[in-house]
């Protein structure tokens, strides 16, 4: 899987893992090809999946978030107005857009843009038209992610 195949996997699904298991599809094992028992780091092809995990955390097609379990997340670009309207129901830093950044050290920081800051104003203004039941209904099947809903209004 190159980067344009991930790219087309993630639209696909909407909303999927970078690795950790969960409720929906795992991007590195989908790169792999196959399930990945440990960490993806000492599998055959872990070269290609930093390779293509590293580009597609650089789309602008793809917000990078911790929303499933608090897991690494992507989402698609298509589904960023649902995630605006519904964002009252997720919880708080879950939609924060989250990168890696490589210290001289050797160490890796996360860097945090809280949201809403990161999402263009467009996408405001589209997820502000939705109606909720419009938005819930962008992640079937993907209706996984209701499972890191708060409850109530």
């Amino acid at each position: 899987m190159n980067t344009r195949q991930a790219l087309s996997f993630i639209r696909k699904h909407g909303v999927v893992l970078v690795s950790a298991r969960g409720p929906v599809p795992n991007l590195a094992e989908a790169i792999a090809g196959e399930r990945i028992h440990g960490s993806w780091w000492g599998h055959a092809k872990s070269q290609q999946i930093f390779n293509v995990l590293e580009e597609v955390r650089d789309s602008d097609e793809v917000l990078v978030c911790r929303l499933v379990g608090g897991k690494v997340t992507l989402v698609h670009r298509r589904l960023w107005p649902a995630l605006i309207r519904l964002a009252g129901r997720f919880p708080k830093r879950s939609l924060d857009a989250i990168r890696e950044e490589h210290t001289a050290s050797g160490r890796h920081r996360v860097i945090a843009t809280p949201y809403p800051r990161w999402v263009p104003k467009v996408v405001l203004a589209q997820g502000k038209r939705l109606s909720v039941e419009k938005a819930l209904s962008l992640f079937d099947p993907a209706a996984v992610i209701m499972s890191s809903f708060r409850t109530g209004p």
